[in-house]
């Protein structure tokens, strides 16, 4: 299956595969040259950005530097970066959001990295809904995502899928290994394209990034890949043992860390023996 548009809840369409920018990433110039460069009608382009708090800024001065950075009269898509970010106060930053709508500087807005209390905060007083909700999204992290992803679907809010391929990027040599490689061969396909494929069967929009011409071209190419339902749930299985595995090296790492400072603590000058 190719990679299809995704309908929003503001009515607006977006590609279900994307590259992203950010006023944090410092990339939103280059985005303007590659966007002039192409040729291409602003309408071909679906561009987001997001209000990453950078230098101080707030979000009525944020997003007119990015549209000016970027040289677009608008952006189809504005996301808070974080949470943090919503200042003083998610209700009070969202207002803001929504006069970036209201000003036609934004078609749709949106936040990332909000848990689901965080969205109960935001929907308690919004006017416009928020029309997705970037996080991080792969196997190894799907259980505990898997309630904002769920609040999400129930509010209309589309997931959109950061670091997709950090399984084997970050955290190689995992459960997830000999699943991929098995089904990518049997499909003709590569283990990242057999990943994404699995993002896309989850609902997710991808957010994916290369500065190699090949390797998005791949993944343009991983729209074409339809896994089974048994593909997904080798693979949902195999990331929930890795999950557990990396929560407890997680644990473990905090652990002595604590024991650490503790020893240096007991062995201080001035500490009393006990």
């Amino acid at each position: 299956m190719p990679w299809d548009l995704v309908t929003l809840n503001s009515g607006y369409v977006m590609p279900s595969i994307a590259y992203d920018t950010a006023q944090g990433y410092g990339n939103e110039g280059e985005v303007g040259i590659a966007l002039h460069e192409s040729g291409l009608s602003r309408g071909d382009v679906f561009i987001t950005t997001k209000y990453s708090g950078f230098d101080g800024l707030d979000i009525p001065t944020a997003i007119r530097n990015s549209i000016n950075n970027i040289d677009t009269p608008y952006v189809d898509l504005y996301l808070i970066h974080n949470p943090r970010l919503a200042v003083p106060d998610i209700p009070t930053a969202w207002a803001e959001m929504e006069k970036v709508v209201e000003d036609g500087l934004a078609r749709s807005i949106g936040v990332s990295n909000f848990g689901v209390q965080d969205l109960e905060i935001l929907l308690a007083s919004a006017k416009i809904k928020p029309a997705a909700n970037q996080i991080l999204l792969h196997p190894y992290v799907y259980q505990q995502q898997a309630p904002i992803v769920k609040y999400a679907a129930e509010h209309a809010i589309v997931i959109e899928a950061y670091s997709a391929l950090q399984p084997l990027t970050k955290e190689p040599s995992g459960p997830l290994d000999a699943p991929l490689k098995e089904i990518a061969t049997r499909l003709g396909a590569t283990t990242d394209q057999v990943l994404l494929a699995w993002t896309k069967a989850k609902g997710a929009v991808i957010v994916t990034t290369s500065s190699k011409k090949t390797r998005l071209e791949g993944y343009q190419d991983a729209g074409d890949i339809e896994l089974s339902k048994e593909d997904i749930a080798v693979i949902d299985a195999a990331g929930a043992l890795g999950e557990k595995r990396i929560t407890v090296r997680i644990g473990l790492r905090k652990f002595g860390v604590g024991v650490l400072v503790g020893v240096v603590r007991y062995y201080a000058p001035g500490s009393v023996a006990r």
